[in-house]
């Protein structure tokens, strides 16, 4: 069975769907508060043109979700799957950011605990890649169970602390 990068997923808290072109202003209307991206290696990514590049890779990649409160309809981020590798059994979550009113834990969790369900109908393992200096989603990364797994270049040619999350045991 192919890996389906996107499914429309729905927790109790948040809904995840494909993004689609017409979600870009309210897309950007979250991403445009600076300090979302303070400690992001792009931490310029709230200045509307380097978000539409981060807007336009989203939509290439094929695999990118605009995240949506369930209680309010609100955009409230977005995340997605990439480098899916068949023989590794491998995927990468990623280029996830949240507004800041659904920082602190439970969406994020959700967001990832569904993130992962669906990851693991395809793989044994799940990698996310931190920025070094990002705090912040380091911490997260572990309050979710990721592992630290080394260091690896990211998109850009930075590197990037690894977190990995395996299958759990059947």
């Amino acid at each position: 069975m192919p890996f389906d990068l996107q499914p429309t997923l729905k927790g109790e808290l948040l809904e995840l769907r494909p993004l689609r072109p017409d979600d870009f202003d309210a897309l950007y209307a979250v991403a445009a508060d600076p300090l979302i991206w303070e400690q992001h290696p792009a931490s310029n990514r709230y200045e509307e043109a380097v978000f539409r590049e981060y807007f336009r890779g989203a939509l290439d990649s094929g695999g990118a979700f605009l995240v949506v409160d369930a209680a309010t309809g609100r955009v409230i981020g977005s995340t997605r799957f990439h480098g899916y590798d068949e023989a590794k059994s491998e995927i990468e979550i990623g280029w996830t950011f949240l507004a800041r009113s659904h920082w602190g834990g439970s969406y994020n969790r959700e967001m990832k605990t569904l993130l992962l369900a669906h990851a693991f109908r395809f793989v044994s393992s799940v990698v996310f890649l931190v920025g070094p200096k990002n705090l912040r989603s380091q911490k997260a990364m572990e309050k979710i169970g990721g592992v630290r797994d080394g260091m690896r270049p990211d998109g850009r040619g930075g590197e990037s602390v690894v977190f990995r999350i395996s299958a759990p045991a059947s």
